[in-house]
């Protein structure tokens, strides 16, 4: 390697005389080392990457809903015929900060595709230096200046800046589907908090019924106390059922507003707006039916992004190793410059053009085993993910069969609960007849009352709970994402 610093090059030019052609250099060895190396640069060091089997279920052995005939996931809240749901869904895709986070990450992986993408590219700086001094050899003040540009490249030898690369697009896809992971969470969220409310708001309507009948049988029987025709017992029984209610529905009105101040945290949407959405549907559920699955066998667990997700990790793991091996080898790099400088020293001017370049090698020869150990680590991590994705893997499959176990559980229970809810119903019916002719006791009434009011919080409850596995049903089956989704900026909800 031939190089002159631009300083030094000046020097000589203060000599008084005739100055001497530059010898050309010497480039047949240079481009033969250069050949050598660029062929050395199709070679990278590291396992190449297989992506692991996705688990195969060739059967669920929990009852698919209408025998799993197909419909696309994506349309998978249109199936539920409220549009206040949908509304809230996408108001909070558009303002939640977890959503934010995602796409924030995604920003940041893209900055490193970028650096990443530069390893394997020339650099070209520049630099421009003038000074002024007295260096104290008798020439007095000296003035310089020196305007120069360097160049570098280094050959990718064995592959470590391929993996590089490797490694950060992959780990772009990781954040892709991991933006999509987010997007079905909150969806999921949004509509397990909606389900909640509106039927705190159905069970706010049976209480306030049921607290307005039984403070009507009070008053009543108070009069009747009063007249003669009732036992004080049964007027203290009215009253103390009366008491009882009217505590019930303080308390699931306490429960509305906190379903109410969850979907605000949700949604992002001040209370007000929110109330006010809300009304139009105030205690009514959506009406979907059984949900509509595509099959549901092997191949919807692929569909799922956090599990694309981590197998794009294990990717990214992978070239992680490659990268640690490559740093075990030899790095070459061609560096070059050139520049121009000029000097006034005692009333004399020089001006003269400087140039170097040559190759540079770096042999690691002892480093106490530290980059074994760098790969062993890489190849430690990998083993750690894959055995994360498969415990994933296995999770998947377990939320597909719980969801689809509660899907047909509550199938086959809500015939049982609507009957005994409309036996009751005449129950209660009869009872109260016989109370206003005289034959009935208030006991009887309230027996009654109770039967009906647990029957009746008994299909609420069930409904939550079938409309809750249809949720967990959609974000175990990945909430109709696919690896040929558009990317972050052109998606939907």
């Amino acid at each position: 390697m031939r190089a002159i610093h631009p300083m030094r090059a000046i020097r000589p030019l203060l000599r008084v005389g005739p100055q001497q052609p530059p010898t050309p250099p010497r480039l047949t060895p240079l481009v033969g080392a250069l050949a050598a190396a660029l062929l050395m640069t199709a070679c990278a060091v590291g396992p190449q990457y297989v992506a692991p089997p996705v688990p195969a279920v060739s059967a669920w052995q929990a009852p698919l809903p209408h025998d799993g005939d197909g419909q696309s996931l994506q349309r998978w809240w249109a199936q539920w015929n409220d549009a206040t749901l949908s509304r809230l869904i996408a108001v909070a895709q558009e303002t939640s900060p977890s959503i934010a986070q995602a796409v924030a990450r995604i920003s940041q992986a893209r900055a490193t595709q970028t650096i990443a993408g530069s390893a394997g590219a020339a650099t070209v700086t520049g630099s421009a230096t003038a000074t002024r001094g007295n260096a104290g050899d008798g020439l007095g003040a000296v003035s310089r200046a020196v305007a120069s540009a360097q160049a570098a490249w280094e050959l990718d030898l064995f592959g470590g800046n391929r993996r590089t690369r490797e490694a950060a697009d992959a780990r772009r896809g990781a954040l892709d589907a991991a933006w999509h992971q987010a997007r079905v969470a909150l969806a999921a969220e949004v509509a397990v908090a909606y389900v909640n409310l509106r039927v705190s708001e159905a069970l706010l309507t049976g209480y306030e019924r049921d607290a307005g009948s039984r403070a009507e049988t009070s008053r009543l029987t108070a009069l009747k106390t009063n007249a003669g025709f009732e036992a004080p017992a049964n007027a203290a029984l009215a009253k103390a059922s009366a008491s009882e209610a009217a505590a019930r529905l303080l308390a699931q009105r306490a429960d509305v507003d906190l379903g109410v101040k969850a979907l605000v945290a949700l949604t992002g949407l001040s209370e007000p707006d929110l109330r006010a959405l809300l009304a139009s549907g105030r205690a009514v559920l959506p009406t979907t039916l059984a949900p509509l699955v595509a099959n549901v066998p092997a191949t919807v667990l692929s569909q799922r992004p956090d599990l694309a997700a981590a197998e794009r990790e294990l990717a990214a793991l992978v070239a992680d190793i490659g990268v640690a091996e490559a740093d075990r080898y030899p790095r070459l790099l061609l560096t070059g410059n050139i520049g121009y400088g000029a000097g006034r020293v005692a009333g004399a001017t020089v001006t003269g053009a400087t140039w170097g370049f040559g190759p540079a090698l770096s042999v690691p020869l002892f480093d106490a085993g530290r980059r074994a150990a760098a790969v062993s680590l890489a190849q430690a991590r990998y083993e750690e993910a894959l055995a994360g994705y498969r415990a994933t893997a296995v999770r998947a499959v377990r939320e597909v069969e719980e969801a689809l176990t509660q899907l047909d559980a509550a199938r086959h229970r809500a015939p049982e609960l609507q009957a005994a809810l409309g036996g009751y119903l005449s129950f209660e019916k009869a009872a109260q007849a016989r109370l206003s002719a005289g034959a009935g006791s208030v006991l009887e009434l309230e027996e009654a009352r109770r039967a009906v009011l647990g029957a009746q919080v008994a299909v609420l409850n069930l409904e939550r709970e079938r409309l809750h596995a249809a949720i967990s049903l959609y974000r175990a089956i990945g909430g109709g994402w696919d690896q040929t989704q558009p990317k972050v900026s052109e998606n939907r909800p």
